[in-house]
């Protein structure tokens, strides 16, 4: 109160009011509540912008006008909405660890104190109207405040669940002041917490031109959650960058960082966060990697009896090249870390290089790619070669140096494991004589390529018994002498367990092309992949789309699935 009679005094003291209007605004104040100054431009006596031109001088600080100027997301990301309106005041901006705030009544420098210990910033004060505060304060956190808070109560949060930011600091505001914590670090959070509960493979947060929305991918299939107000995109993207340690200053180029949560009595989950500009602000795509969810038993992963039996025969030669092909997203690196789990013994040495570590496996040594320093896939399996390896894993043959290093490793004692991006596994042939591998070496030194997809499951809560035309079963491939042994065909009629879609978990469908001596043949005479397909099709080899029908004629999934998933051999 004090303060406020000194700046009513000082005011007429610069002929700015007389004493009369001083007396009136205050018995305005008394009657009404609020501040003195509000009282003051209310009636009439004062305009703003000379009140705050006053009040900076007075107090020997900058003025700005909050109309003219921009707020940053980052800086409106530090302050919750009711703090704000308590005081009067509005995070401007932020460099390091200095915040600029704007107060309307500078002369309260406790509330100064309070605002460094709660953002763990120092506070650089600027002085700007009252009313312009206030328009601010609507513009940054009104809708945005009232949106998000309907949002927060559809999400749950949990106490036993912690933000393990790059920035320790940032982590530990998160827990100590969490009272006083923002809706934009609240929805977060939430939205974090959703997503694992829900058992979420990617969280989709898209900014366009008239709206902003959040997507979850559960079971292949992306979910829209909600729709937080689009003035909040730029306050949870910068959110996410600070968390993830980017750079929140950049938003004109891709960024990726990573985030760790952790739980009370739960494994951790790691985020793999990857940023990117698009017309209308940052899309930022958030993969979720839970150790607890990763399935190593080579068992469980879906392959026909004889594919795992090749599989594994495959990965015990003491030499040779494995190769594992499929989209993005088709579960390649599952499969992998599950042919790593099956070799990790204490009798051999197992060393990765990837990019970047999804997973930290006890008893291999995982080394991250990191193109910053140009050093790349080829570099570490060099390193590797000097290392006295048994089995080498390559995250993924990107260029022809990687894979003839790749190949000169297979050829010379070491089993090497690794991963590429085709459609088939006789594509994958294909693709690795174009990048310019010797057709000798291909056909020699690689044991088993095998490919794969994932397939969305019928919920077995809802499923049901469905009768399929036979012409329909032939179009998909069954042979007419086999029609009636798919007579068990189901598919889920949707309930509250699966959200409707009839479907709950995935399942992988597996290609494994072993190279039998008509393969080599068809690589030797540089056959096409549709050649080399039929061929190891005659040796025996099940197809994607032979794997997809089995798993159809046991009920694990339906006839939509089958041809959303794979395609028809045309053989």
């Amino acid at each position: 109160m004090a303060a406020k009679k000194a700046i009513g005094e000082l005011l007429v003291r610069q002929n700015l009011i007389d004493v009369k209007q001083l007396e009136q605004a205050r018995r305005v104040q008394k009657q009404h509540g609020g501040r003195l100054t509000s009282a003051l431009i209310g009636l009439g006596y004062v305009n703003e912008k000379d009140l705050a031109e006053f009040m900076g001088q007075q107090y020997q600080l900058p003025t700005i006008d909050l109309s003219a100027f921009e707020c940053s997301p980052e800086a409106i990301s530090m302050l919750p909405r009711k703090i704000c309106d308590k005081h009067n005041v509005i995070p401007v901006s932020k460099a390091g660890k200095t915040l600029v705030v704007a107060f309307s009544d500078p002369s309260n420098i406790y509330v100064k104190d309070d605002l460094a210990l709660l953002t763990r910033s120092k506070i650089e004060v600027v002085v700007a109207s009252e009313v312009a505060i206030n328009q601010a304060i609507d513009k940054y956190y009104g809708a945005e405040s009232s949106k998000v808070d309907s949002i927060l109560s559809e999400m749950e949060d949990e106490e036993d669940f912690q933000i393990a930011d790059a920035d320790e600091a940032l982590a530990n505001q998160d827990d100590e002041a969490d009272i006083e914590s923002g809706p934009i670090v609240k929805f977060v959070r939430a939205m974090l917490h959703e997503a694992i509960k829900v058992k979420a493979s990617d969280i989709h947060i898209e900014p366009y031109e008239k709206r902003f929305r959040i997507r979850f991918r559960v079971d292949g299939r992306l979910i829209e959650k909600t729709q937080p107000p689009q003035g909040a995109a730029g306050a949870i993207t910068s959110r996410i960058k600070i968390m993830s340690n980017l750079d929140i200053a950049e938003r004109r180029r891709p960024q990726d960082g990573r985030l760790k949560v952790k739980r009370r009595g739960a494994a951790d989950v790691d985020f793999r966060v990857s940023v990117c500009p698009t017309m209308f602000g940052e899309k930022i795509v958030m993969r979720l990697l839970d150790k607890s969810n990763l399935q190593v038993d080579m068992l469980k992963l879906g392959f026909e009896g004889p594919q795992l039996e090749l599989l594994a025969d495959a990965i015990h030669k003491p030499q040779g090249m494995v190769l594992i092909t499929g989209p993005t997203g088709s579960g390649k690196t599952t499969t992998v870390y599950s042919c790593l789990a099956e070799l990790n013994n204490p009798d051999v040495n197992i060393s990765t290089a990837e990019d970047p570590v999804e997973f930290n496996l006890d008893g291999i040594n995982q080394v991250q790619i990191n193109a910053a320093i140009e050093f790349n896939f080829a570099d570490a399996l060099r390193s590797f070669l000097r290392q006295d390896p048994d089995i080498v894993m390559v995250g993924e043959i990107r260029d022809l140096e990687t894979a003839n290093v790749g190949y000169k490793a297979a050829s010379t004692g070491h089993l090497v494991i690794s991963t590429l991006h085709t459609n088939d596994a006789a594509a994958t042939v294909s693709r690795l004589l174009d990048m310019g591998i010797p057709h000798f070496m291909v056909a020699e030194a690689t044991s088993l390529v095998q490919a794969q997809r994932l397939m969305r499951k019928n919920c077995s809560n809802c499923s049901v018994p469905v009768k399929v035309p036979p012409d329909v079963l032939i179009g998909l491939g069954v042979p007419e002498e086999r029609l009636p042994e798919f007579d068990k065909l189901k598919k889920g009629e949707g309930c509250q367990q699966c959200d409707g879609s009839g479907t709950s978990g995935r399942v992988a469908v597996h290609e494994v092309l072993q190279m039998t001596s008509e393969v080599k043949a068809a690589i030797f005479a540089s056959a096409s992949p549709l050649e080399i397909k039929r061929n190891a099709i005659k040796s025996g080899m099940m197809s994607l789309r032979m794997a997809a029908l089995e798993k159809l004629r046991r009920g694990e999934v339906s006839v939509e699935q089958v041809m959303a998933s794979t395609l028809a051999d045309d053989i």
